[in-house]
């Protein structure tokens, strides 16, 4: 049942600061997004936890990080400013008569970080005139997104065929998973798969996508989980935590496609092709692309042939 008193005192500035917090993964990166101060982030947010009555965020020098509450809560605000934005529009275009060119897109993390960029550059170049809108995050709050109608599409990894009721998936290309550190990482005089159980491992959680090929994989190998783990999606904690510590992660390579470029972070030699897996183009099935949405979808096939990721 819902709680109306709650409701009533829950501001949609509170939803936007914590999801600020969440996809910046600090205070400073919301307050300098959204123009305001940390000590008033931090104020908004204290108001918000205590409106609920329960801690959302742990905050630590390596960013933030949502409390199992946190998470439920953070998922269902996205949602909620995510279809106040389509409102807003529905009604600007029913004033102005004029429909905005734009799209909208959904991406998990190995997608908005190893690829996205250059197809957002790609799509200014096909639309200059057209808003492109990114949100990423996990699985199972994309597919809600795009049933929801605030995304057009979702590209990321095939979910549970529980979840994918309704959703076709057209493939684009294959991605495995990678075991990366630090450089100067202790391992890497003699890397061996005992390390997962001698160093922390960030791992990925059971709502992430890459989570059963990294369980196979893991299986195949004679391992359990790792007994030192630390459960998240969030790349920003992973990045720093990764770079601080003898952490060992394991991630999607297009996550970190950039850092193992320029030497930033270290793969470790392991192979981990039984992770891989397609990785695709989500649509709702009674759904049609738009003209801009198909010229989206032109830079985004354009950019995967560039960067050059595994067809088929």
């Amino acid at each position: 049942m819902v709680n109306y008193k709650l409701s009533r005192l829950v501001k949609i500035r509170h939803l936007q600061c914590l999801s600020e917090v969440v996809t910046r993964g600090s205070l400073k990166g919301a307050a300098d997004h959204l123009g305001l101060t940390q000590p008033a982030i931090s104020r908004t947010l204290k108001e918000l936890e205590e409106i609920l009555g329960t801690t959302l965020l742990t905050r630590s020098r390596a960013g933030v990080e949502l409390t199992e509450a946190g998470e439920v809560f953070a998922h269902f605000a996205r949602m909620s400013l995510a279809a106040l934005d389509h409102g807003l529009e529905g009604v600007d275009r029913s004033r102005g008569g004029v429909l905005k060119q734009e799209v909208t897109v959904g991406a998990l993390p190995s997608v908005a970080a190893g690829l996205l960029p250059k197809v957002a550059e790609g799509f200014r170049r096909l639309a200059p005139e057209a808003v492109l809108r990114l949100s990423d995050g996990p699985h199972g709050m994309l597919i809600d997104l795009l049933r929801s109608g605030a995304v057009a599409m979702v590209i990321g990894r095939m979910g549970d065929p529980s979840v994918m009721q309704g959703v076709s998936f057209t493939q684009l290309y294959t991605e495995e998973v990678v075991c990366v550190v630090r450089p100067g990482h202790p391992c890497l005089g003699a890397p061996n798969l005992g390390d997962l159980s001698r160093w922390p491992v960030i791992f990925p959680p059971t709502t992430a996508a890459i989570r059963p090929q990294v369980e196979r994989w893991l299986i195949s190998h004679g391992l359990s989980e790792p007994p030192q783990r630390i459960e998240t999606v969030s790349g920003a904690f992973a990045r720093v935590h990764t770079r601080d510590t003898d952490a060992i992660w394991m991630i999607s390579h297009g996550v970190v496609r950039n850092e193992l470029a320029d030497g930033r972070l270290v793969r470790l030699p392991f192979d981990t092709s039984l992770t891989k897996g397609p990785v695709g183009l989500m649509m709702r099935q009674d759904a049609e692309l738009t003209p801009v949405e198909g010229l989206f979808v032109k830079a985004l096939q354009a950019a995967i042939v560039e960067i050059g990721y595994e067809v088929g």
